[in-house]
């Protein structure tokens, strides 16, 4: 019988590329600032209900009156049900604002439940950062 110590890390093949992405329970959140009033949070990793408090606390702060945020969902693998909730908040924070709230969807773990949910035809949802951050030149 072979027992493996729990705490060491795989480091070959597919482990290797699940011991880079975020934690069970933490999410990357990268922000910056693209233009002044342009916010850009690029979202990696699972959102749900455990680390959905973690993109609301890292996005709605960014909903300032008159502002852009441009929530860049591409690098997430899993969204749940909570994390859906935070971007319908996101989403009504915005409009109390008179903010602007765009999403980048373009993985099926993302744009699928967009769909199933019909909140994809709610948010203003993009391909990619440039065309969200394109949009807001031409408002």
């Amino acid at each position: 019988m072979t027992v493996q110590d729990p705490d060491v890390v795989a480091t070959s093949g597919a482990e290797s590329a699940a011991a880079e992405s975020p934690r069970a329970g933490q999410l990357g959140l990268d922000v910056r600032t693209a233009t002044e009033g342009v916010t850009v949070v690029s979202v990696s990793g699972e959102v749900d209900m455990l680390t959905a408090p973690q993109l609301r606390a890292g996005a709605l702060p960014h909903l300032d009156a008159g502002s852009t945020l441009v929530l860049d969902l591409s690098g997430v693998s899993f969204l749940g049900s909570a994390g859906l909730a935070v971007l319908v908040e996101a989403s009504q924070h915005a409009k109390r604002r008179d903010a602007q709230f765009r999403v980048v969807a373009v993985e099926r773990a993302v744009t699928r439940p967009l769909a199933a949910t019909g909140l994809g035809e709610v948010f203003s949802v993009f391909g990619s950062v440039e065309q969200a951050l394109e949009a807001d030149r031409s408002r």
